[in-house]
């Protein structure tokens, strides 16, 4: 099998639900990068998605399976963007 092949199957599908404002289930979770009780910063399949609210706990995170389950009041979810091209620094040394 091909490298791009393999690849293809390891991306995982990313969906996103959400339950009355207090509950949250995303699919496609590759990593947390940081976490509290107001922000939660996960690396999905789709790029980095920011969760913003208060009292916010993780119920559930399993790697293996790309779940994550949060409870708390939810006030605001949104992806990170990233330049066109990378980062700056990926961009200046060309």
């Amino acid at each position: 099998m091909l490298y791009e092949e393999k690849e293809k199957l390891s991306v995982k599908p990313h969906n996103v639900i959400m339950e009355d404002r207090t509950r949250l289930s995303v699919s496609g979770v590759i990593d947390v990068e940081s976490f509290d009780d107001r922000q939660i910063i996960a690396k999905t399949s789709k790029g980095n998605f920011i969760i913003r609210g208060s009292d916010l706990h993780i119920d559930k995170l399993s790697l293996d399976s790309g779940e994550l389950a949060v409870n708390g009041l939810i006030t605001d979810l949104g992806y990170e963007e990233t330049a066109p091209g990378g980062s700056l620094w990926s961009r200046l040394f060309k």
